[in-house]
């Protein structure tokens, strides 16, 4: 008896429960059954797709260079600050972790200490840390090299005169 009398039931349940009045249904220029979701007023939008044959390249400022794609945020700055250079590598990094930032390239490996920092103007903590600007392993900052990250995917970097230019300008002012 139990069996004949659940199957009605639960159709009776789920029915019930799929009848919300809270959302509503998309008008007739829209989906079939579509539910319009309203998104917090704080969120960013959804990064846009890059073109598949997009080439990123090096971007310079006074004291900083920035390797990134036209349009979307930087993967990779280099900025001088007090004869080091400090290298932030732009994917989320979890509250108070510690990674090393492998950079091969040129005939040097550098394996950098990276921590999880707050960046001012930007959400959440990225992956930063710093190395002095004469150090020679940053050659490998002039010529074409890849960095891998835990967490923070691989990264494949062109070569460009731009990182050159910003490291040397760095040393100087700490000679």
């Amino acid at each position: 008896m139990i069996s004949r009398v659940m199957p009605p039931l639960l159709v009776l349940l789920l029915a019930a429960c799929s009848s919300s009045s809270a959302t509503t249904t998309a008008g007739k220029d829209g989906p079939v059954d579509g539910v319009r979701v309203a998104m917090p007023a704080d969120s960013p939008a959804p990064p846009a797709m890059r073109a598949p044959d997009a080439k990123g390249a090096w971007a310079s400022a006074p004291d900083a260079a920035r390797f990134g794609y036209p349009g979307e945020a930087p993967l990779l700055s280099l900025e001088c600050r007090q004869g080091s250079l400090v290298v932030t590598r732009n994917v989320a990094a979890p509250i108070g972790a510690a990674a090393l930032f492998a950079l091969q390239g040129s005939g040097y490996i550098l394996r950098l200490p990276v921590d999880a920092t707050a960046v001012a103007g930007q959400r959440g903590y990225v992956w930063q840390g710093a190395i002095p600007a004469d150090d020679k392993r940053l050659t490998l900052f002039k010529a074409k090299f890849v960095g891998t990250l835990p967490g923070g995917g691989h990264i494949a970097v062109p070569a460009s005169e731009v990182p050159g230019g910003l490291i040397k300008r760095c040393a100087a002012r700490e000679s």
